[in-house]
């Protein structure tokens, strides 16, 4: 019953294991497709937009800014406002130097949502450039700044970004001479070429001693962002600027880095205060060794550098079956000479080499030559050991002076340019990298909703279309093949505690021998402690000679008759035998015991006038093959008498 208990108990735990494991197989699979569907005022669903219902029942509307923004571009409906450039790159070849890349709005190739459209770059190893107006500048002052669009990589990204800059506000600003060079103030957005994977988010910030502008790059996330670039999944890329300069970088609303202008930008914003003298250089005498040779260390007699470092194995035989006048190599027997081979122009012909077909079954062929083994005399050449250097005066480094460009900008975001336009220069060797619902705000509650009308729409769509579980699996085991062990486990468990619960038990030898105890024995102290010695020594040895042979049926009765007399006779003697002295001290357990022995005799008399089936069983049990039993039987007769 414990038993039972005991296998119920693992087959229990072993299905919450595997319940477990596949939920958060589940919840991994469909966290990226989660999507938070706020509830939005009845003013913006009630809205004179354009609608469409696919076959999932999602409803798209074009997604409107429910607050203050400086800009928004859904892309549903004509591509205005948008201005391509008719520049040439500075310091390329001619060929490639226009920004002639097209540009397209279309729907997305897959988990469309009717009537959700987007801009399109749609030319391969081509520059493409197009900007846009905001609705009005952002100046930094009190306010954050929060940019927000989608990306999607639909055909997969070879090498090329999809990164967008906002344009700084100057009084030449062209957007129809927007190229590489045009001032931004911001650039933010993925960008990948060859195994590297990026997020640049980078600020353009003035010296205010110089008047110059230097480029200042976020520390790289330490987040693995290769799946958004390979998955064919729209995403979500957002940048929030604070006015504490504190900035945060969110891909599909989970924050994948943030940090502080003023202490994770490289270079910093603000420049050292001391710098390393120029002019300082380091003294001829100075002694950056922390060990040198021992000077007083003297090489041993008998150290001998010409000892070599391997010797021949003097105590190698060679194998038995060497096949010394046979090549490694023979001539192709089955290479015949080309028909075009001109002897006077090419040489004689001659068979390519093979190698030698006796030699595969043989130990070796050719000249036998001993194996080298390590020379145990080697010891190299002698050099002194090394100790501390008493001279050492550590790593030189030159002094440090003030530096005389340091600045302090304790602000560096009320410091940053004003913006008046967003636009996209990109150079990339795949096409169809989509982009969408463009916003430019401050508060985040805009920013979310605005996503949740968008964005949102797309996830929930691209979760319906997700293919089935065990797709899921197959392809989450194809970018970490350690989950087929996991996978294994979780098969091979359950079946494999199926067929211990369910699978019928063997007999054991405890219930073999249970079933032993019900023959009759003496009943006299010393005769039942004789006899049970007997028997036990007897069946033991009966069992291990039951395994290998098997009895005839003329056997089996002489068995069956010797033991039943056996029976009868010790019956007997247990009725007619004398107490001993020492029986005759127990006082009532002696009386217990002739009780017991006057039920036995009863008992063996009905056994053995009605042959009851469980003598015989108990016989044929005791019964082995051979002499063996016999013997037993004669030696306890033996006994007896």
């Amino acid at each position: 019953m414990t038993r039972m208990h005991s296998q119920w108990d693992w087959l229990c735990l072993s299905l919450l294991i595997i319940s477990s494991v596949t939920a958060e197989i589940e919840d991994g699979g469909v966290l990226g497709a989660d999507v938070e569907v706020e509830d939005f005022d009845e003013e913006s669903q009630q809205a004179d937009v354009d609608k469409e219902e696919s076959s999932l029942g999602v409803v798209y509307q074009t997604p409107k800014p429910t607050g203050d923004v400086y800009f928004a571009e859904p892309f549903d409906g004509e591509l205005t406002g948008w201005v391509l450039s008719k520049a040439k790159k500075e310091d390329t070849d001619d060929t490639i130097a226009k920004y002639d890349g097209r540009w397209e709005v279309e729907e997305l190739k897959e988990n469309t949502v009717p009537g959700d459209k987007g801009l399109v770059l749609k030319s391969a190893a081509k520059h493409h450039a197009i900007s846009a107006m905001l609705t009005k500048a952002f100046i930094f002052d009190k306010k954050p700044l929060i940019v927000q669009y989608e990306v999607n990589f639909q055909g997969g990204i070879d090498c090329g970004g999809a990164y967008i800059k906002l344009l700084s506000s100057t009084d030449d600003l062209d957007l129809e001479f927007f190229f590489d060079k045009t001032p931004y103030t911001i650039m933010f957005g993925p960008d990948k070429c060859g195994e590297d994977y990026k997020l640049h988010f980078i600020i353009r910030h003035r010296n205010p001693k110089t008047g110059e502008y230097d480029e200042k790059h976020a520390k790289r996330p330490d987040v693995d962002l290769k799946k958004f670039y390979l998955d064919k999944k729209t995403h979500l890329y957002t940048l929030v600027l604070k006015p504490d300069d504190t900035f945060e970088m969110l891909i599909d609303q989970s924050v994948i880095s943030k940090g502080s202008l003023l202490e994770d930008m490289v270079p910093p914003v603000n420049p050292p205060k001391e710098i390393d003298d120029p002019t300082d250089k380091k003294p001829d005498d100075w002694d950056e060794r922390p060990k040198i040779p021992d000077p007083n260390a003297v090489k041993p007699d008998d150290w001998d550098e010409d000892e070599p470092s391997k010797i021949e194995d003097l105590d190698a035989v060679k194998p038995e079956g060497w096949l010394d006048y046979e090549p490694q190599y023979v001539p192709d027997p089955s290479a015949k000479k080309p028909k075009d081979w001109d002897e006077e122009m090419d040489g004689e012909w001659e068979a390519p080499q093979v190698p030698n077909p006796k030699c595969a079954t043989a130990p070796g062929c050719g000249l036998w030559v001993r194996p080298m083994k390590n020379n145990p005399k080697y010891k190299g050449k002698w050099k002194a050991p090394m100790i501390p250097n008493p001279n050492y005066q550590g790593i030189w480094s030159p002094r440090k002076i003030p530096n005389p460009d340091y600045f302090e900008d304790p602000h560096p975001f009320e410091m940053m340019t004003p913006i008046s336009a967003i636009g996209l220069e990109l150079w990339s060797m795949t096409s169809d990298i989509y982009f969408d619902n463009f916003i430019i705000c401050s508060e985040k509650e805009v920013a979310d909703r605005w996503a949740a009308d968008g964005w949102g729409l797309k996830k929930l769509v691209a979760s319906a279309n997700e293919p089935g579980m065990f797709s899921q699996l197959v392809t989450a085991a194809e970018d970490h093949p350690w989950l087929w062990v996991l996978y294994v486990l979780t098969l091979a468990l359950p079946v494999g505690l199926g067929v211990l619960f369910c699978w019928p038990a063997k007999k054991t030898d405890e219930d073999f021998d249970l079933k032993k105890t019900d023959i009759s024995m003496p009943v006299t102290k010393g005769g039942v402690k004789q006899g049970r010695e007997e028997l036990e020594d007897d069946e033991i040895d009966l069992e291990e000679e039951k395994e290998n042979e098997d009895i005839g049926e003329d056997e089996r009765r002489e068995l069956e008759e010797t033991e039943g007399q056996f029976i009868e006779d010790t019956n007997k003697m247990g009725r007619k035998a004398p107490p001993s002295e020492d029986e005759s001290k127990y006082g009532e357990d002696d009386d217990e015991e002739n009780e017991v022995a006057g039920r036995s005799q009863e008992e063996g008399d009905e056994t053995n006038k009605s042959g009851s089936e469980d003598e015989m069983t108990a016989a044929d049990e005791i019964a082995g093959s051979g002499d063996g039993p016999l013997k037993s039987v004669r030696k306890r007769r033996v006994q007896k008498d």
